[in-house]
């Protein structure tokens, strides 16, 4: 049974160690993005779609 005690300690360690190092990395600008905003005008016209016009067609009586 002390063996779970050992694990489950060890494992809340290594969770806030992992936590630790991602705020870290996000404090250190590792994940933001500096090359899209410069391309991004680049391929703007590939992501708009036109979107075909709905028409409501009635039947005449």
């Amino acid at each position: 049974m002390s063996v779970i005690y050992i694990l489950l300690a060890v494992s809340i360690i290594v969770a806030i160690g992992f936590f630790i190092a991602f705020i870290f990395a996000v404090k250190k600008g590792q994940y933001d993005d500096s090359y899209t905003p410069s391309v991004r005008m680049l391929f703007e016209d590939e992501l708009i779609k036109n979107k075909p016009k709905k028409t409501i067609l009635t039947k005449e009586e």
